[in-house]
């Protein structure tokens, strides 16, 4: 039997979420458990309608991004987890693909690429992400940007009990914060190179509305895990460094230099008495 894997959208007031509830309903994958968290919402409620029998509705008072993504993950009945902001899509092969990917690795954590697209949903850019061929420099990243996008995560949810939920406490960084605790409990965050998620840029989202706010609470994560994320870095770095040197060959001899025969011109050696040839 396929895993199931439960998707939690966060909604506030968001003209978008009728697409980001179609576009998980509409998952070539079957075994899907959808929860819609609306954190207080007063607005486009009603796109919600021709879905309810179809989705899990939960309403609560507002209290932010975070709050509702705990309510929604601590709901949670799959194996798996992904969330979906409401102004977002997810591809229809999205569960299929990462679900598979996962399994193929044994992975806890997953993230993938992602197209952007527009207000009226064409895409601008394609397989957007950010890479990197070594595990010290994904580590190290962390310290000038953020390298996953929330909205293209797929996750074992027993993760959240050895790690634990988002911080509420955190307005707008609650992603951000998370993912630098998985890493630092040891976990890798495995990467898709693929797109399966649709990340709509406008006017009205919240990374563009509350920019100053955004910036500040960035900067303090940063304070709190810098350390702690260089530490991790430059361990990376010395175990990759280790594995790249040559075997000793058995009874500790290591590798021994040959000596270099300095030769002297004769027409040379006569009339200046200094040495020279190669070295």
């Amino acid at each position: 039997m396929l895993p199931k894997v439960t998707v939690v959208i966060p909604f506030y007031n968001c003209p978008y979420v009728d697409q980001a509830v179609s576009s998980v309903l509409n998952q070539t994958y079957t075994n899907i458990e959808l929860i819609v968290v609306d954190d207080g919402s007063t607005l486009h409620k009603e796109k919600l309608e021709p879905y309810m029998d179809r989705l899990i509705y939960i309403g609560k008072e507002n209290g932010g991004a975070a709050s509702a993504l705990n309510l929604g993950f601590r709901s949670a009945t799959g194996d798996y987890t992904a969330w979906l902001s409401s102004d977002d899509l997810f591809y229809p092969d999205k569960m299929e693909r990462q679900v598979q990917f996962m399994l193929e690795r044994n992975s806890l954590f997953s993230h993938t690429g992602f197209d952007q697209i527009n207000e009226s949903g064409a895409v601008t850019h394609e397989n957007v992400a950010y890479r990197y061929r070594y595990p010290h420099e994904f580590t190290r990243s962390f310290l000038s940007i953020c390298p996953v996008n929330g909205c293209t995560v797929m996750m074992r949810r027993d993760l959240f009990g050895a790690v634990g939920y988002f911080d509420e406490t955190l307005r707008y960084t609650q992603d951000y914060e998370f993912w630098i605790r998985v890493l630092l409990a040891g976990f890798p965050l495995d990467f898709l190179d693929y797109p399966l998620t649709l990340y709509r840029l406008h006017d009205g989202m919240g990374t563009v509305l509350h920019q100053p706010a955004i910036w500040e609470e960035v900067l303090s994560v940063r304070s709190r895990y810098r350390k702690l994320l260089l530490r991790l870095s430059r361990s990376q770095k010395s175990l990759l460094a280790a594995r790249r040197r040559p075997a000793r060959k058995p009874g500790g001899g290591g590798i021994k230099r040959r000596k270099r025969k300095i030769i002297k011109p004769a027409s040379a050696a006569g009339k200046s008495g200094k040495r020279t040839g190669r070295r």
